[in-house]
């Protein structure tokens, strides 16, 4: 065993190479090099969530005015992430690594982070996975008799890793879990970085959760870090940073500064968004948001922000990346296919008007639909960079404006953030994160917006449309109810979501992620 590495759980034959000695030693090096910063980060998370909650407001660095206004750019996009006009997202399990890679999409984000279960099979198991991907030896076959492989033509692949915040509980370096990112980062650059490099390609990432161009920076040194101690040339890793929190929007120049070496763009995660602005302004009755359908991407503070994106990152020769479309197509109900595929042409056309260089679908069924949107817009054209967007004018107060209008809380919002948050952390305790609910694919992001609207609506005693108020008792009640209509407590890992959820919302102090709470209950049956 490598030296101070500990694994707290078995690991079964076939996948002892990719957590052999050499690459524990790489891991161990990353975690003794950085974790130590990475937990004072977390710790300025803190500092700087109990200042909002003393009534400071959120704006842009006076400290990096000069970043802002200087006139720089990130590095090159490589020829394999310059048309990037539809990608695809999900897990990396066998099955769907191989779809995903055929889809059609230019790029797959293989995803060990929200669309995720981190079970200890599921983080060494989706390893394997990529490393077979990527050599072109990956198959599949299915139960009913399929076989799958991969075609001659496959989408370039990107690795997005756990986030800061996440530990990876079944490893200890010296005594200590190691960091879920570092973990997940570590290894596949390991055993993969020198592999994509003499194929023309290279060791691509999403990077989730940030908050800060501190993180961002973190990260950056991971990078150098990593591809000094194995030989692989510098500037190799190219990182499309996710602006899923709201602290992260008033310092994308910051991040993309940071990382202006190994950049590759910047990306609209719309359901982390809205989760991160819950969670911000929690204790602020002026700042609840309604019912969650009706925060769409034309509400002020949202289309502030995708329109924000798009300029930042075009003025520094980045990409910028819509959001995700998380409908899945139905042969059971023509009716629901038509109304949800008209709404994705509509949001895909908007970003593509807008300036965004590609966006996100969550199935193969809805590549078209997003590259016909993005066809018509780029043409031959890889991206659109050269739109500047120097229309928009963005000053910070529209970032906060959570005005919805004709937004409402409703019993059937309550009803709803219930039953969806127990159903996905049923799925995800059932080692599955990345789970079909309502004809949407659904992923962490979703159920942390569920949560925190429901911790949020009882702590403000916010009204609803029907004239009653949501409180510990209306909870209670439709738990219950919804908890019925699924099967009951008995039901696959009901209980445990039940259990669980209840932890989240009646809390008196608010859990920054559902995962943290969860992970203890992820291996018990």
């Amino acid at each position: 065993m490598a030296t101070g590495v500990r694994l707290l759980s078995l690991v079964a034959e076939d996948l002892r190479p990719f957590v052999a000695d050499d690459a524990l030693d790489f891991v161990a090096a990353l975690h003794r090099a950085f974790d130590g910063r990475r937990r004072e980060l977390l710790q300025a998370r803190v500092a700087k969530q109990a200042r909002i909650a003393g009534g400071a407001q959120l704006g842009f660095l006076d400290e990096t005015r000069d970043v802002r206004a200087d006139d720089w750019r990130v590095a090159p996009a490589p020829a394999d992430l310059n048309d990037r006009r539809v990608e695809i997202t999900g897990p990396c399990d066998r099955k769907m690594v191989i779809n995903a890679l055929n889809s059609g999409a230019r790029v797959f984000m293989a995803d060990l982070e929200d669309a995720s279960s981190p079970t200890w099979h599921n983080v060494v198991d989706g390893q394997r996975n990529l490393f077979d991907a990527i050599r072109r030896t990956i198959s599949f076959d299915n139960p009913d008799g399929r076989q799958y492989h991969l075609n001659d033509e496959t989408a370039t692949l990107v690795l997005r890793p756990r986030g800061w915040h996440l530990p990876e509980r079944h490893v200890e370096v010296d005594g200590e879990a190691i960091s879920g990112s570092l973990w997940d980062f570590g290894l596949y650059f390991f055993h993969n970085a020198k592999e994509l490099v003499d194929r023309g390609s290279g060791p691509y990432f999403y990077l989730p959760k940030l908050e800060s161009h501190l993180e961002a920076r973190l990260w950056n040194d991971v990078f150098a870090f990593a591809q000094e101690r194995l030989g692989i040339p510098y500037g190799s890793i190219r990182a499309t940073v996710l602006i899923e929190t709201i602290h992260a929007a008033f310092e994308m120049d910051e991040i993309l500064y940071e990382l202006r070496d190994h950049a590759a763009g910047l990306n609209a995660g719309r359901w982390d968004y809205i989760f991160s602005a819950i969670k911000t302004f929690r204790d602020r009755p002026g700042m609840v948001l309604p019912d969650r359908a009706q925060v769409t991407m034309t509400v002020p503070f949202m289309r502030a922000y995708a329109q924000l994106l798009v300029r930042t990152c075009h003025r520094r020769d980045a990409h910028a990346i819509g959001g995700m479309a998380a409908f899945i197509p139905t042969r059971r109900d023509p009716a629901v296919n038509e109304t949800a595929l008209a709404n994705v042409h509509q949001d895909k056309e908007r970003e593509a008007t807008d300036g965004c260089d590609g966006t996100w679908v969550a199935h193969p069924g809805l590549v078209p639909v997003a590259r016909e949107e993005f066809d018509k817009v780029l043409g031959e054209r890889p991206n659109q960079k050269e739109k500047l967007r120097e229309d928009v004018q963005i000053d910070g107060p529209e970032l906060t404006d959570f005005r919805v209008p004709g937004g409402q809380v409703s019993e059937a919002g309550v009803r709803t953030n219930i039953s969806v948050a127990l159903q996905y952390l049923d799925s995800w305790l059932q080692g599955t994160g990345a789970a079909a609910i309502n004809n949407l694919m659904e992923d962490a992001a979703t159920a942390e917006i569920s949560r925190a609207q429901l911790w949020q609506w009882i702590r403000l005693g916010a009204p609803t449309a029907e004239g009653d108020i949501v409180t510990d008792a209306t909870y209670a009640t439709v738990l219950a109810e919804e908890l019925a209509k699924l099967g009951g407590r008995e039901q696959g890992r009901l209980g445990d979501a039940a259990t669980i959820l209840d932890e989240l919302v009646l809390t008196e102090d608010f859990i920054p992620f559902l995962t943290l709470p969860a992970y203890g209950y992820l291996d018990a049956q």
